[in-house]
């Protein structure tokens, strides 16, 4: 016979594997429930760094006094410490969470030092052999003596099964949670078990179609969920929250749940400790090994214009002429039509060419909006709209105050625009000191806060405008 190294995986995969599984006793006083069923309901609650929260409602039979309750199907990501299980009149006396799953590589392993079956099936006559065989190693293969020789399980083309006589207890089909009750009274009663797991977060991304011709978009946004969790949650209750909870050292804090005093706003979105929580419509599936994607909003003609926009810090000459920024501007409140906080994501802008098809012109990201919050998407730079700045004059000018600094400069911005249709482009002064004065400016502007001085300068098609301002500012 000829012996060949890893050979476990290809002998127990060739051929079926059978069980003949031996009954054990239970004491009664540490009675189990070890249904194979799922939970009855189930909600999570997903947040934005690979935590969610997960609540298990089943209903189970439980009798009186102490029992070990099983609780199959829970994620196998699961932060046992963050376990915890109501229900009328029980407590909790002890829990453990079995992941070591039942795999064919594992049931051999386990099975070092013990007897099992080996049947052969001779391919010619059909003829089976049975033969009983200790486990000697299970390690890059399965070495085996039987009787007064030592084999080792192989692949040779022969139809073998392995029969083991059980299968451990540290060994199951699939994640369990096992909790040790102390009921008052037996019966059938509905318990709540809440956890946190890793594995499962979420995303958002929107894709707005622009009709700069109309003055208007239309917004569509999706969730996508992704997990990895090593659980599927069926038809789930789910709603993911925006903001970071903090997290402690592998713990966590987090601000959601059933529970709490919370906010709820018109769009259905809810506010609670700091955070806002949308409910995803309907119920959800989410499958192990899944990326789930769930509608969020979608609103057509919702009012957008385009912004050029043109920011320099300081005060100084540019040789060559800069691009304008180009954004697509909407609201995201009730006359727009959004009418809801936004969570964060990745805007996707599309617009439509002479033909009618659809072209990608850029992408942005926005942080968590509230509602009502008036949002610019940029999409990149215009190569046909420019500003050049030049310092025409820079100048000391008496203090207001002593022990300070004041100067007074002279800029020049010259706005070109190479398109075929008229723009406005926003030209930002920034960098500016205390007590700022705009002393001369050939189009008025306005002081966006203390350090930012905003100009709106209309262009005429292929022409250009010349923006001169003074300003005095201290140091």
């Amino acid at each position: 016979m000829s012996l060949r190294p890893g050979s476990l995986r290809m002998g127990l995969m060739g051929g079926a594997c059978a069980l003949l599984l031996t009954g054990t006793a239970v004491s009664a006083q540490e009675q189990v429930d070890s249904r194979p069923g799922g939970p009855g309901r189930v909600a999570i609650t997903i947040y934005n760094q690979d935590i969610a929260l997960v609540e298990d409602v089943r209903d189970l039979n439980i009798p009186e006094g102490r029992s070990r309750q099983e609780f199959p199907g829970v994620s196998a990501s699961i932060r046992p410490e963050t376990v915890g299980l109501s229900g009328r009149g029980l407590s909790v006396v002890e829990q453990n969470f079995d992941y070591d799953l039942l795999t064919p590589d594992k049931l051999m392993q386990s099975a070092v030092g013990d007897t099992i079956g080996i049947v052969r099936i001779n391919p010619g006559t059909g003829r089976e052999t049975t033969e009983r065989a200790q486990v000697l190693a299970a390690n890059e293969g399965v070495v085996l003596r039987i009787g007064d020789r030592i084999e080792v399980l192989r692949d040779d083309g022969v139809p073998t099964r392995v029969i083991f006589d059980e299968v451990p207890a540290n060994l199951r089909p699939r994640p369990t949670l096992s909790v040790t009750l102390d009921a008052e009274g037996g019966g059938r009663r509905e318990t709540t078990l809440s956890y946190l797991t890793s594995g499962l977060s979420w995303k958002a991304d929107y894709v707005a179609q622009y009709d700069e011709a109309g003055g208007s978009l239309d917004l569509t946004g999706w969730i996508t969920i992704t997990n990895r969790s090593g659980a599927t949650f069926t038809e789930a209750s789910t709603r993911v929250v925006a903001g970071e909870v903090n997290l402690v050292s592998g713990g966590g804090y987090y601000g959601g749940g059933r529970s709490g005093n919370g906010t709820q706003f018109s769009d259905g979105a809810e506010g609670i400790a700091d955070y806002y929580i949308y409910p995803l419509p309907g119920r959800v599936t989410v499958a192990n090994n899944q990326n789930k994607q769930v509608g969020l909003l979608d609103v057509a003609n919702v009012p957008a214009s385009k912004r050029y926009l043109f920011q320099m810090g300081g005060f100084s000459t540019y040789e060559q002429a800069q691009s304008a920024e180009v954004a697509v501007l909407f609201q995201n409140g009730r006359a727009s039509g959004v009418s809801q906080a936004l969570p964060a994501g990745v805007v996707r802008v599309y617009v439509r060419d002479a033909g009618g098809e659809p072209r990608f012109i850029g992408e942005d990201e926005i942080g968590h909006t509230p509602a009502g919050s008036d949002i610019a998407i940029t999409t990149g730079d215009a190569f046909d709209v420019t500003v050049q700045p030049r310092l025409v004059s820079n100048e000391r000018v008496a203090p207001r105050i002593l022990n300070t600094e004041r100067s007074r400069y002279r800029m020049e911005y010259t706005v070109r625009n190479a398109r075929s249709e008229p723009v406005v482009v926003e030209v930002r002064q920034t960098g500016l000191g205390r007590d700022t004065e705009i002393q001369d400016q050939s189009i008025q502007g306005e002081m966006r806060d203390a350090r930012t001085i905003v100009w709106r300068v209309p262009v005429p098609a292929n022409g250009q405008t010349v923006l001169t301002a003074t300003i005095e500012t201290g140091g």
